[in-house]
């Protein structure tokens, strides 16, 4: 039976690639929009992880998608938190969403308190000379054609500023201001988003959270811990995240399924006669079914393993091109976006197995 299937699929080659790429497609589909909506998530966890902060603090009704909250607090309540019993650090923060070229996030920072939370590491240069001055990451530094300290970049609204430092990634963003330059651009040159604290002991955070729900004027304020704050970071919590992605990858397997539709539609339709002859010769309606399955299997198997091959591909070029995009497919995701791929070219050849193993051997032989 498996010569009988090689044989029906070599026989119309470019039928078959054609089949066999529109399930790589699928695949790709799958696990690109996967490793970019997810990567995202996960980067920004990890990013808000390696800040160093126990704790966050922002106004009421400010959304914990921190870069879309704009700077609507003053600054200076940060040395009313740092006064507080078991706050070791009180770091004001300006986290400011654009959507010029790109969509990134620019953050403004008061470097000494920030840099306290936990210290940035320097691949190259110095702190902020002045305030035109802007800290970027190494994966930043590496986009394009590359930067170097002393380069001129534009940030914000047009405006260029010298980059004075070159970090390593994972500590929040990937271009600090001077909060006061950031919050000025904005309207707002003594304002922040939110407040990062640096407790004294992890076992008092509870403490501090109710100290700081207790000081006047703070008792409306939103207080979470970090591990809260990045248990929110998931695509539950995020709004149409779960729609978006859930369309995407429906998107995909109604074409893979048609294709396969298709493909095996037309391949039952040119070979009645052929079909004919193994019934007269005593194939059952479960062979003709298992043939016909067997060649879509091995059609999306083949299709499944191109896909892989072409997000790897696609994977390493991203890197390279775009390195401060998060581009990350979790093992969990490779073994769906497999099964999702076999299962909807399987599904796409269960009628066209029907319809051949339902034919007439006698008419079908008489098929011209």
């Amino acid at each position: 039976m498996n010569k009988l299937v090689v044989g029906n699929l070599l026989h119309r080659p470019l039928r078959t690639f054609i089949s066999v790429f529109a399930i790589a497609i699928e695949v790709v589909m799958i696990l690109c929009i996967v490793a970019i909506m997810v990567g995202q998530v996960n980067g920004a966890r990890n990013s808000t992880a390696g800040i160093g902060a126990d704790i966050v603090v922002q106004p009421a009704n400010s959304s914990f998608l921190t870069g879309i909250s704009g700077a609507p607090v003053p600054a200076k309540i940060a040395q009313v938190l740092g006064k507080l019993a078991h706050v070791a650090v009180a770091s004001p923060t300006i986290i400011n969403l654009t959507t010029g070229s790109t969509v990134e996030t620019i953050w403004g920072i008061d470097y000494q308190s920030f840099n306290a939370l936990r210290p940035f590491t320097f691949v190259e240069g110095t702190p902020f000379q002045g305030p035109n001055d802007v800290i970027v990451d190494d994966y930043y530094a590496k986009s394009d054609k590359g930067h170097r300290v002393g380069d001129l970049i534009p940030v914000i609204n047009g405006h260029e500023f010298r980059i004075c430092g070159i970090v390593e990634h994972g500590k929040g963003g990937r271009k600090f201001l001077p909060i006061r330059t950031l919050g000025a651009l904005m309207g707002n040159p003594d304002n922040a988003t939110l407040f990062y604290l640096k407790s004294d002991n992890p076992e008092n955070q509870e403490l501090i959270r109710k100290e700081i729900l207790s000081t006047p004027g703070l008792g409306d304020y939103q207080v979470r811990t970090v591990a809260e704050q990045l248990n929110m970071l998931t695509p539950e919590h995020l709004p149409a995240f779960t729609i978006a992605l859930n369309v995407v990858i429906s998107i995909a397997v109604i074409i893979g399924f048609l294709v396969i539709f298709q493909s095996m539609y037309t391949a039952v339709m040119e070979r009645t006669r052929e079909i004919g002859v193994l019934k007269s010769l005593g194939a059952s309606k479960g062979y003709i079914v298992n043939v016909v399955l067997r060649e879509t299997a091995l059609i999306s198997i083949c299709g499944i393993a191109l896909g892989m091959l072409m997000t790897g591909l696609i994977k390493t070029w991203m890197s390279y091109r775009f390195p401060t995009l998060p581009f990350i497919v979790t093992a969990d995701w490779w073994f769906r976006g497999t099964l999702i791929a076999f299962v909807g070219g399987i599904l796409g050849a269960i009628y066209p197995a029907l319809k051949a193993a339902s034919k007439d051997p006698i008419d079908a032989l008489a098929y011209e």
